[in-house]
């Protein structure tokens, strides 16, 4: 079997490329940063008139007709730039919208609004009375700059139900203090404020396995290019007259991080497939790629700093840049630690049915 990406597949993430290297240098998202702008408003409608946030969306509904494996390859290319721009949550949001049949909003994110995803893992922690959110959100990426927000929350038996809650002034997560500087970040705070429901515990279940997805294809292109960037230090550093890369112990380093960048490539496209053809268990798939991509990603982000040495570690150099917005992607959606345990519990499930885990 062929797992290459399809020459149409190749062609979309060869075109991303070319925009976004262009449109999209570091020193464009460190200059977004110094601004105080939270987020590059003339990119993201550029991404907008592209067609981008309808990728995964059917032509019928105003897409271009692709899906999640094309929507992963943008995702991958975008993370590979660390775009100022909520892409990566509003076309998570546009997915799930699209699933629960509401069209009205799958139009309004298409037509440019933004979103995040205010996620929980503790469940507890947002509370649903009908309508009504109560409760405290894990850090928000692009909370604060955002026109809406996909909230989780549990109801009084314990069901899960996703929410869409409007962003106004008096509700709006608050920029806090973070290492990642390529995006702003707050904690979505509720008090019985007004949603509008989308769907139950399977719509849950969906936006968990989309999210757990993009979130590891994004670890998959920072990680990529804290690679690249280390493999090239090495050959340009000189130490005792000769690349420090010709240094055994530098190799091996740099081996095992292509290692892991790969083994994040493969279990990252191989959970987009799965939630595009309804296989019978995304869900395994999909947390199964965020725990590899969540510790392949730490080892990576340490291995290239090793290689880089100390000036890895300042804000000056790109790996930097990379090495934080990781950091945060490590724990959206879920960390390591999370998706072990829900998958001891959807593959508890199958043994308990007497069904293959495998």
């Amino acid at each position: 079997m062929d797992f290459d990406l399809s020459p149409d597949q190749a062609a979309l993430a060869e075109a991303a490329r070319s925009f976004l290297t262009d449109q999209c240098p570091t020193t464009r998202v460190r200059a977004i940063h110094e601004s105080g702008s939270g987020w590059d408003r003339q990119l993201w409608s550029a991404m907008v008139e592209l067609g981008w946030l309808g990728v995964a969306v059917p032509e019928s509904d105003g897409g271009l007709g692709l899906g999640l494996v094309e929507l992963a390859v943008l995702v991958e290319v975008a993370a590979r730039h660390v775009v100022p721009v909520p892409f990566g949550p509003t076309v998570v949001a546009i997915e799930i919208a699209r699933t629960a049949g509401a069209q009205d909003l799958v139009g309004r994110l298409l037509g440019g609004a933004t979103a995040c995803v205010a996620w929980s893992s503790d469940r507890s922690s947002m509370r649903a009375d009908g309508d009504r959110l109560t409760g405290r959100s894990d850090p928000v990426p692009f909370g604060p700059t955002a026109d809406l927000a996909l909230v989780i929350a549990q109801g009084e038996r314990s069901d899960l139900g996703v929410f869409v809650v409007e962003l106004t002034d008096d509700i709006r997560p608050v920029v806090e203090p973070a290492m990642d500087l390529t995006r702003p970040v707050g904690w979505l705070d509720l008090d019985d404020v007004p949603a509008r429901r989308l769907g139950g515990t399977e719509l849950a279940r969906r936006l968990t396995d989309v999210g757990a997805m993009t979130s590891a294809v994004e670890l998959l292109g920072t990680g990529s290019v804290a690679l690249e960037l280390a493999v090239q230090y090495a050959k340009d550093r000189v130490q005792f007259g000769r690349p420090v890369g010709s240094f055994q112990a530098v190799k091996h380093r740099c081996a095992d991080m292509l290692v892991d960048v790969e083994g994040i490539r493969s279990s990252a496209y191989w959970a987009a497939w799965c939630l595009s053809v309804d296989d019978p268990d995304p869900s395994v798939a999909a947390s199964t790629a965020k725990v590899w991509a969540g510790d392949a990603s730490k080892r990576v982000m340490a291995g290239a700093l090793q290689v880089h040495g100390g000036i890895g570690f300042t804000w000056e150099h790109d790996l930097h840049v990379f090495m934080k917005r990781a950091q945060l992607d490590q724990l959206n959606f879920g960390d390591s630690v999370w998706h072990r345990v829900r998958l001891g519990e959807l593959l508890r499930t199958k043994v308990d049915a007497g069904e293959s885990v495998l």
